[in-house]
Order: structure tokens, then C-alpha cells, then sequence
């Protein structure tokens, strides 16, 4: 697919991703390692596509919902821009990560105008409301903001992933090699700070054992992070059934 074709295919992606069909199927086509599945469909080219989006799928492991519904940073514009680049500018999954994340504090901007644009179709709902036109009111709950998200949302993506590719490449080009070795060092990072937010999240001090173990399991044993990632499942799953037989007990 052309570079104008995967722009347009983002740029709707992203809107659609957003529109909320359901929240279980909707949070899933936002989270960065499913859009990598269909990046790397389109591009041809599953393998980077696909470890950028696991590795920035790491880096908002631990973001969650805020009072209000914001979010400190949007992953899925962060994966609907970074992982196309990364894949046609063909750069290293770390550099792509770096570049990700100021691309997913546009992403908060661009639905707070979102939000603020929704405010129109709620008074025009109030009107349809004193009317007693459910029409109307479907229209102002469901049509019109999706409409007004398409505007918002589309264009941010698609031009920055059709003008952005050129870019990325002679950006490539000029920077040195002590700074790209610095975006390589901060992509590292970024991971495991993800990994760092969950564990706060969580709140559970008796679980950092299971993460430190995870990681020297990875670091020190050179396990593969899939394999360590089923027996982490596995003696979870065994936890469970003892727990529950001590309970029953």
C-alpha cells in the first residue's frame, strides 16, 4: 500500500478507534500492540510494526482513567503515528518510541477540543429534549459528535504520517550518533516505566517481588519475555486455585 493509502487508512483508524462502539471492542483497537497488527497488515512488514507496538504498548501499560475521564497521554494517537513512521522510515523500535510519546500529549489537546466542541450538541440535545424529538437527540448523542471527531481527528493523523515520513528519513540523516544513541537509551526506558506506573497503580507492595523476579528473569536467564510471561500467568493461575482452596477450607 502506497504511503497515501496507509495515511488515509490511519486517519480513519484512529477516528473510528475513538468513536466508542462498545468500550471492550473500542479499548482494544486503541491500545498500541493491536494497531501494530494492523500496520503491519497494511505495510507488509509485521515484524517491526509489530515490535514497536508491543514496546510502546509497555511504555501506557499503567495509564489509566483520571477523575473526569482524561488521560495524562493518548496511546492510541501515539501508536497510529509512531508505528507507520517507524515502519516506513524503517528506524529502530527504541528511536520510534522516543519520537511516540510527545505524540501522545498531542493526542490529549486534540480531544480536550474534541470535548469542547461537544458541548454545542448537549444544549442542542436540551432543545430536542423540550420537543420531545428522540430523533434529534440520538442525532446530537451519536451523529454529530462522531461527524465533528472525524474533522478533529483525521486530519491530525493522516498528515502527519503522509508528510512525516520524508521527514522522519532526512531527520535520521542529520542527527548524530551520540543523540540517536540517546533516543535508543530513553526508548529502553520508557518500558520499564510503564512497568513502574502499573506497580503503582496496583498499590500492592507484595506483588514487586513477582515483577523483580520477571526481570532478572528476563535480564540475567536471557529468557525470552514470552516465556517469561507464561509461567508468570501460570503461577498466578496456581496462586488463585490455592487461595481459593485455603478459603473453601
Amino acid at each position: 500500500m502506497s504511503t497515501l493509502g496507509i495515511s488515509i487508512f490511519m486517519g480513519f483508524y484512529y477516528w473510528f478507534s475513538r468513536l466508542r462502539l462498545g468500550y471492550t471492542f473500542s479499548s482494544m483497537l486503541l491500545q498500541p500492540v493491536v494497531i501494530g497488527v494492523f500496520v503491519g497488515l497494511i505495510t507488509e512488514n509485521m515484524v517491526l510494526a509489530m515490535q514497536i507496538g508491543a514496546a510502546l504498548q509497555l511504555v501506557y501499560l499503567g495509564v489509566t482513567s483520571t477523575p473526569g475521564g482524561n488521560v495524562p497521554s493518548d496511546p492510541a494517537l501515539a501508536g497510529c503515528i509512531a508505528i507507520p513512521l517507524g515502519v516506513l522510515a524503517n528506524i529502530e523500535p527504541q528511536v520510534a518510541i522516543a519520537f511516540a510519546i510527545p505524540f501522545g500529549v498531542l493526542g490529549v489537546f486534540v480531544d480536550q477540543l474534541r470535548r469542547t466542541t461537544n458541548a454545542i450538541w448537549v444544549h442542542m440535545a436540551d432543545d430536542y429534549a423540550t420537543q420531545a424529538n428522540t430523533k434529534g437527540i440520538m442525532r446530537c448523542a451519536f451523529i454529530y459528535p462522531a461527524l465533528m471527531g472525524w474533522i478533529i481527528r483525521f486530519p491530525v493523523v493522516f498528515a502527519i504520517v503522509y508528510y512525516g515520513v520524508e521527514a522522519v528519513e532526512k531527520l535520521m540523516k542529520i542527527i548524530p550518533e551520540w543523540l540517536m544513541h540517546s533516543f535508543e537509551i530513553m526508548g529502553g526506558i520508557l518500558p520499564a516505566l510503564g512497568f513502574a506506573i502499573t506497580l503503582t497503580v496496583i498499590g500492592k507492595n507484595k506483588l514487586i517481588p513477582f515483577f523483580i523476579i520477571g526481570f532478572f528473569a528476563v535480564a540475567y536467564l536471557g529468557l525470552p519475555t514470552m516465556a517469561v510471561a507464561i509461567i508468570g500467568t501460570c503461577i498466578a493461575l496456581l496462586l488463585n486455585l490455592f487461595t481459593l482452596k485455603d478459603e473453601v477450607a
